[in-house]
């Protein structure tokens, strides 16, 4: 019986450590799950944070960087000899860029005029080339057919002499 006994108080102890390792490790469980939403909530915070600061943070830029540009261009204009120095400025440029583009123009001009030249030599030179090759073959045309003509007008003037000298023998 006193080991019945013995066995009765080692179960109670081994149930009573059972539970108490149970106890500690779904208080483990529930810490680490507890740490891991409390980072996934501080992650999805920053997101959050950071979208928001971003979409306050663009359009005040933005407006700030208008501002700039609005000073920057009315600056010249708040001091009549700065108004005047920047008049004179502009004065400069416009005169600087017409100036670029006359000479630009002038460029065009002149690669224009030699380049019609050019296609004008190489046409008159191309017509006269032809005009002389065609004056060669109507030369040729007519003189091939003259020669022939003129060798049998000079043979019938021939064969008419001969007749000619025969018909007083004949008479």
């Amino acid at each position: 019986m006193a080991e019945a006994k013995s066995n009765a108080s080692k179960s109670k102890t081994q149930a009573k450590r059972a539970t108490t390792e149970a106890k500690k490790s779904a208080a483990k469980t529930a810490s680490a799950s507890k740490r891991a939403a409390t980072k996934a909530a501080a992650a999805e915070k920053n997101q959050v944070q950071t979208v928001v600061e971003t979409a306050v943070d663009v359009p005040v830029g933005a407006v700030l960087a208008v501002s700039d540009r609005i000073s920057e261009l009315a600056e010249p204009w708040t001091d009549r000899s700065k108004a005047e120095r920047q008049i004179k400025n502009y004065r400069s440029n416009l005169r600087k860029s017409l100036k670029r583009s006359e000479r630009r123009g002038t460029t065009a001009r002149r690669r224009a005029i030699t380049e019609a030249r050019r296609t004008r030599t190489q046409v008159e030179r191309g017509a006269r080339t032809r005009r002389t090759e065609v004056e060669q073959r109507v030369r040729r045309a007519i003189e091939v057919p003259t020669s022939r003509a003129q060798e049998v007008v000079d043979t019938a003037q021939g064969v008419v002499g001969s007749v000619a000298s025969q018909i007083p023998v004949l008479r």
